[in-house]
């Protein structure tokens, strides 16, 4: 295959180790998955917007709650912050790539293949129906229906690339950063995006277990979650919540990250108690496997194991609350400027204190009683989760735009989008905190009338049109700034980490030189010195100053990657229905050997510069 060829086109796409061309892959696929997973939320509002909505049937309202959590989950919150991670995390410590280019594009393509299998379940006999959750005996009942087989095969697939993301980020880190970069002078955004790494390569292997079971029940008559064979379905609870506390960091760290990056730099100051918004972080990981229970409280485990873990879902909120005033003696006196990425920052701070706040009355055992399966829970978790996670990404976003295509988003349209989700935001999920007060269950199709809950519903289904309206905002102003957009030049923003000191976009091999790291905020302070008075005296802008290296070697791109994951999917399709599909396992099999093989087998790097 030669040099020319895998630079054209699509087939560049198909081959690049780069870590950039693969974040922006893991970005416009996450971008795609969060249209289609809307629409599975706009479609839900619309069910409920009214009494007795006649929509959808239950079935297919089923189906659609249980794909829009899983896409939102697994499909778009997930790999929006793999693609900031894989853009930005070897750019921030000096690296010129990932350890492992070639297992980081084999963990793409796994995601994409795993998406596309969960996705294309709508077309081939129904989605997935049984919640996101999966709970036995839902996930485990009428096994010649093959929509929870899709689920199960296809989260374990997304997990393996998960794994795989996390070592090659874990083994970057620790073995790649600049000289000079020691782990206490690494970016907040990298340390948070470590911890995550370690939290997935903790959690994963413990829903990989459930759902092989899963699996196991369904198609070969065993009875992990099966009562009548002696086997218990609280233990899928214990084993998905184990899985899916830790999930909830996955799914917020990177977003504290990016607000830990983005407030110190439109406040002109560095971060508020540094030491203490890191070790928060890693104190969050840490107890966020011993909380797990707490979405259990209806289960029957007693008194005992209750109170416990009442106390450590309590007690888990404080280094949360490290983190919130430390963000906020950030902004404390600081030179404020309120470009778009500071506002979706401090729009993350207002409405995760608000999902945090809600969170805390979940820890109250019979205040949870109450609110277990309302509304009420589903108004915390989209606090968290998308006034959190979602409004930490969208912050990211316009923070590195110009850093990834050399061009700024436009300003005006950037605010009109972040207002508009902020309204639509609380329009649509405040009043879920009353709708569940007032006993509206969750999960359920339709409501009748004459329940004082037919205005609060509409208000919510206006709040989620108004969301898509603003994510509409988004997209024009992206496809305004690809054709007119303002250059950005290299450090728009008056950055103070690495990225800012190399041009925009980066060059391939990311720096010219390798940068020698000297102090936090190193590129702040080689542009900075302090007056009498403390105050940032402009000395020059400069770009990174390092030791020149003779040869910058490249990861060669591969077709491997993307062979062996399209053998993995054939072999999933063929899972699913077995016994029939016994030969496409073995076809799927042979071309995964044949991926693996050939990679085994090709050149490591290749030089294009001296």
């Amino acid at each position: 295959m030669t040099e020319a060829m895998h630079q054209r086109g699509l087939w560049r796409w198909l081959t690049t180790t780069d870590h950039k061309q693969i974040g922006k892959l893991y970005g416009v696929s996450a971008l795609a998955f969060f249209v289609i997973g809307g629409i599975e939320a706009l479609v839900i509002r619309l069910q409920l917007a009214t009494p007795n909505g006649e929509i959808l049937s239950a079935d297919a309202y089923n189906q659609m709650f249980t794909m829009h959590a899983t896409t939102m989950v697994f499909l778009v919150v997930m790999p929006a912050a793999a693609a900031l991670t894989n853009y930005f995390l070897p750019i921030l410590i000096g690296a010129r790539d990932v350890a492992f280019p070639r297992l980081n594009a084999l963990s793409y393509w796994i995601f994409i293949f795993g998406g596309l299998f969960l996705t294309v379940s709508f077309f081939v006999g129904g989605a997935p129906d049984g919640g996101w959750f999966g709970y036995a005996p839902l996930s485990t009942q009428v096994p010649e229906v093959v929509r929870m087989d899709y689920w199960a095969l296809g989260l374990q697939f997304l997990g393996l690339a998960s794994v795989l993301s996390s070592v090659n980020f874990i083994t970057t880190v620790l073995t790649l950063r600049a000289p000079g970069m020691t782990l206490m002078r690494m970016p907040v955004f990298a340390w948070m995006a470590t911890v995550v790494s370690f939290l997935l390569l903790f959690s994963l292997p413990i829903i990989t277990i459930g759902l092989l079971q899963v699996f196991l029940d369904r198609n070969l008559g065993t009875a992990f979650y099966s009562t009548a064979g002696g086997g218990d379905p609280v233990l899928w609870q214990h084993l998905f919540w184990l899985f899916g506390h830790p999930e909830v960091y996955v799914l917020i760290l990177p977003a504290m990250g990016i607000v830990s990056e983005v407030l110190p730099t439109f406040s002109r100051k560095p971060l508020f108690g540094r030491s203490f918004v890191i070790f928060s972080g890693i104190a969050i990981g840490f107890m966020g496997f011993g909380v797990w229970a707490h979405h259990m409280f209806t289960a029957g485990l007693g008194p005992v194991a209750e109170a416990a873990f009442a106390l450590t879902t309590m007690f888990i909120a404080v280094p949360t609350g490290v983190k919130i005033f430390n963000w906020l003696g950030t902004i404390w006196g600081g030179s404020i400027r309120l470009a778009t990425p500071m506002l979706f920052s401090l729009g993350f701070i207002f409405l995760f204190v608000i999902g945090g706040l809600s969170g805390v009355t979940h820890s109250i055992v019979p205040s949870d009683a109450q609110q277990h399966d309302t509304y009420y829970v589903v108004a915390h978790f989209h606090y968290v989760l998308f006034g959190g996670a979602v409004f930490g990404l969208f912050s990211g976003v316009y923070y590195w735009w110009p850093k990834v295509t050399g061009k700024l988003l436009n300003e005006r349209i950037g605010k009109l989008h972040f207002w508009l989700m902020f309204i639509g935001m609380n329009l649509a999920f405040a009043p879920m905190h009353i709708l569940g007060l007032n006993g509206m269950p969750r999960r359920t199709y339709r409501y009748a009338e004459g329940l004082g809950l037919d205005m609060w519903n509409l208000v919510a289904t206006i709040g989620a049109f108004t969301i898509a309206l603003s994510i509409a905002v988004f997209f024009w102003n992206a496809f305004r700034t690809a054709k007119r957009g303002e250059v950005a030049g290299n450090d728009p923003w008056d950055g103070r980490t690495l990225e800012w000191s190399i041009s925009s976009p980066p060059p391939e091999h990311n720096f010219d030189v390798v940068p020698v790291v000297h102090s936090e905020d190193d590129f702040w302070h080689r542009k900075y010195t302090e007056d009498a008075s403390g105050h940032p005296v402009l000395i020059t802008a400069t770009h990174a100053v390092g030791v020149p290296t003779e040869k910058i070697h490249l990861p060669s791109p591969s077709y491997y990657p993307v062979l062996s994951a399209a053998g993995m999917f054939v072999m999933l399709v063929g899972l699913v229905y077995l016994p029939w599909g016994l030969l496409a396992v073995g076809a799927g099999a042979v071309v995964t050997l044949w991926g693996v093989f050939g990679w085994s087998m090709e050149p490591l790097t290749r030089e294009d510069h001296g």
